[in-house]
């Protein structure tokens, strides 16, 4: 055997031994995703499960729910920005390895209406999507009646978003949309099999409109929820009178019993 093929079979076979991590192939996202399981059917007790899975970038999107300039409560205003700068380089890793990214910042279309990935969006040919799987719609275990603001005084709603969070960079290759059916059709012309949801609010937008969790997963589409990039519209003076972090907790695990898996953004980070 050449000495310099010896040479390089004893360096891979040192990094291995010593636990150092080995480059995944391109484009391949091996990650874990956290679910809960009722293992003991009828106890009303779920389990967390860890399962270790690999999607394939170019089956892959991802898509930014409502991760907006600015909204109407001031507290989700300041978490919004906070998870908007965490997420700018997840979403720029995640485009490196060949993942489709959706911006999908709502009632914003006319802002983005001359750009090109609006356009490239609006020109994918339509698709019709599949008879809705039916799944249990469980209630949620927080109360969001009063609109979930933790202001003090709580703010009025009103239309504060104008855009996406600037700190998230559309890149040439994106699209931009907030239309369930424009969003499969996409997938359908390209293959993509799995999603990837990030954005607020988790107990609203992110479960609620028509290209995110709960219509995806009744199409078919694979989700995960990127559970540390997300927030909820929850006020602690509400049921069941946790912290506003607590109620957030809450509602992942609720996703993860009912709708779909979980995963944390340090497993895509370059």
């Amino acid at each position: 055997m050449p000495a310099r093929l010896v040479s390089l079979l004893l360096v891979l076979s040192s990094l291995t031994l010593s636990g150092a991590a080995v480059p995944a192939k391109s484009g391949a996202l091996p990650f874990s995703l956290r679910t809960r399981v009722e293992t003991f059917k009828g106890s009303g007790v779920h389990d967390a499960v860890t399962v270790k899975t690999e999607w394939s970038g170019k089956e892959t999107a991802l898509i930014i729910c409502d991760m907006w300039d600015k909204h109407w409560c001031d507290c989700a205003t300041r978490r919004c920005d906070a998870l908007a700068r965490k997420a700018a380089p997840i979403v720029r890793a995640l485009r490196a390895r060949g993942v489709t990214i959706i911006h999908a910042p709502s009632d914003c279309m006319d802002y983005y209406k001359d750009t090109p990935q609006r356009k490239r969006m609006l020109a994918v040919p339509k698709a019709t999507p599949p008879k809705n799987r039916t799944i249990a719609d469980a209630p949620l275990p927080i109360d969001d009646s009063d609109g979930g603001c933790d202001d003090a005084p709580p703010g009025k709603f009103y239309k504060a978003w104008t855009r996406e969070h600037p700190a998230i960079e559309v890149a040439e290759e994106d699209f931009v949309s907030d239309n369930g059916q424009e969003v499969y059709s996409l997938f359908r012309q390209r293959g993509i099999k799995n999603l990837l949801v990030m954005g607020v609010h988790t107990n609203m937008c992110v479960l609620n409109r028509t290209f995110a969790i709960k219509q995806m997963t009744r199409w078919g589409v694979r989700c995960a929820l990127v559970r540390d990039l997300t927030d909820t519209m929850y006020n602690p003076k509400k049921r069941p009178f946790v912290s506003h972090e607590k109620g957030t907790e809450l509602v992942i695990e609720h996703i993860e019993k009912y709708w779909c898996p979980s995963v944390l953004s340090s497993q895509f980070a370059q």
